[in-house]
């Protein structure tokens, strides 16, 4: 499955959370709330999935693509939040179709 669109909504930092992710599959499936923290020891960041109860609503399964999710939707944070760095206000940014 390949991810076409990515959304990224950046938050106020708080506890390493940065922003949150929906993405789209294939133009087919929408995955939405995914969370973008930064890695406690200031080297990149990692992504978590939504959890209801004790157990995630959704995660992919095999490695290759829940790998293929990160590096797509970090790629996608670091552009995003660049630019809000660089002073051009990306409160919410348009989405990326890859």
């Amino acid at each position: 499955m390949q991810v076409t669109e990515i959304h990224i909504h950046p938050v106020t930092p708080q506890r390493g959370l940065v922003a949150f992710a929906n993405i789209v599959m294939e133009g087919q499936l929408f995955l939405g709330s995914i969370a973008v923290h930064e890695k406690l020891d200031g080297s990149g960041y990692r992504i978590t999935y939504p959890k209801k109860g004790d157990g995630y609503l959704f995660h992919p399964i095999c490695k290759p693509l829940s790998k293929a999710l990160e590096q797509a939707i970090i790629s996608e944070v670091k552009t995003v939040l660049s630019k809000a760095h660089a002073g051009h206000n990306c409160a919410v940014a348009e989405p990326h179709r890859v």
